[in-house]
């Protein structure tokens, strides 16, 4: 290509002019339109932007799939009364690690807040009905949407599942903080006050340690208020000592008693003694009575048998009534001694016989 110049710089040349000669252009002209060079030069030029435009696509279509736009998610929709710290693209975490994405905030019904959260499928199983999901802010550092599952055996979370979010926001409890500590602080004042219930209490415990160190009375004086009540309590424990005293020779004399009866009624030569040495000779006399009753069928029968010898019979029978009487007067002896003996045995002294 040539460039025109103008008829003032082609005049500047002319000798006479009076103006400076100014040097000629030298540099090379460009490739002519439709030359083969020209043609290469825009294939060149197609093929670069080409290459770049692919290049951004690619750039483009890498970050859409490291975060996630191609893969499969489940929706979840999070409700709350309020969206600060939440926004486009937050990062749901489950144990430290981001298993969701707010996809889209929106306002509904009644100032409701809904958070639309994807979650990939791959995670999705680690949400259940149960699963409790929080948004923590902290005084410093942005907001954080955090999912908890305490019964990882429970039902999977359903797709449009809607949920309520707990909120932590560490900066709104502040200023409840700061009241509740004015609070103590008043109430502190209030207690170490003069005219304060505290101050009187030390005011009598002060007086309590001055009564208890003083020499009149000591700790009964301090308790009671007053050295004559002191005296009084004094007098009282010396009577109970006594008392005591008494109740303890009282119980001293009693344990003999018990003893002396104990040695008269269960000891070797006692009652108990005596009545079963009383019961032995009252079976040995009862066997006595045994075999005179014996010995009485036998006389019986002889005397049956025997009818002629009437003499013989009457002798036997005057032996058998005395050995009778005999041992009548032994058992009567024996009963008369085991109620001497024994303080329970009945008045009666009379031995029936059959």
């Amino acid at each position: 290509m040539t460039v025109p110049t103008p008829a003032s710089s082609d005049r500047s040349n002319e000798p006479g002019s009076g103006l400076p000669e100014q040097p000629a252009n030298n540099m090379p002209d460009g490739p002519p339109e439709g030359s083969l060079a020209w043609r290469r030069l825009e294939f060149r030029a197609a093929v670069l932007l080409i290459f770049m435009v692919l290049l951004l696509g690619g750039a483009v279509l890498y970050l859409m799939w490291v975060r996630g736009a191609f893969e499969a998610t489940q929706r979840l929709v999070l409700t709350t009364d309020d969206s600060e710290g939440v926004s486009v693209g937050m990062d749901m975490t489950f144990s430290g690690f981001p298993i969701g994405r707010v996809s889209r905030i929106e306002l509904g019904d009644a100032g409701v807040v809904r958070i639309l959260v994807d979650i990939p499928l791959k995670d999705a199983p680690r949400l259940r009905q149960s699963s409790v999901f929080t948004l923590e802010k902290g005084i410093v550092g942005a907001a954080r949407l955090r999912a908890f599952t305490g019964v990882p055996d429970d039902e999977p979370l359903p797709t449009d599942a809607e949920r309520v979010v707990l909120r932590g926001d560490v900066s709104a409890e502040i200023p409840k903080m700061v009241a509740d500590a004015r609070d103590v602080l008043q109430n502190l004042n209030r207690l170490t006050s003069a005219e304060s219930a505290l101050a009187g209490t030390m005011v009598e415990l002060r007086s309590f340690t001055a009564r208890l160190n003083s020499e009149k009375g000591g700790l009964l004086a301090a308790v009671t208020g007053n050295e004559a009540d002191a005296k009084q309590v004094t007098e009282l424990l010396a009577r109970t000592n006594q008392l005591l005293k008494s109740l303890d020779s009282v119980a001293t004399r009693v344990d003999g008693v018990v003893q002396k009866a104990d040695q008269q009624v269960l000891g070797k030569d006692g009652l108990i003694t005596d009545a079963q040495a009383a019961v032995k000779q009252l079976n040995s006399l009862l066997q006595d009575a045994r075999q005179t009753v014996v010995k009485v069928d036998a006389v019986l029968k002889d005397v049956q048998s025997v009818a002629g010898n009437a003499a013989e019979a009457t002798n036997n029978l005057g032996d058998l009534r005395a050995d009778v009487e005999s041992s009548l007067l032994k058992i009567d002896s024996l009963i008369t001694e085991i109620n001497r003996k024994w303080p329970f045995a009945p008045k009666e002294k009379e031995v029936k016989l059959p």
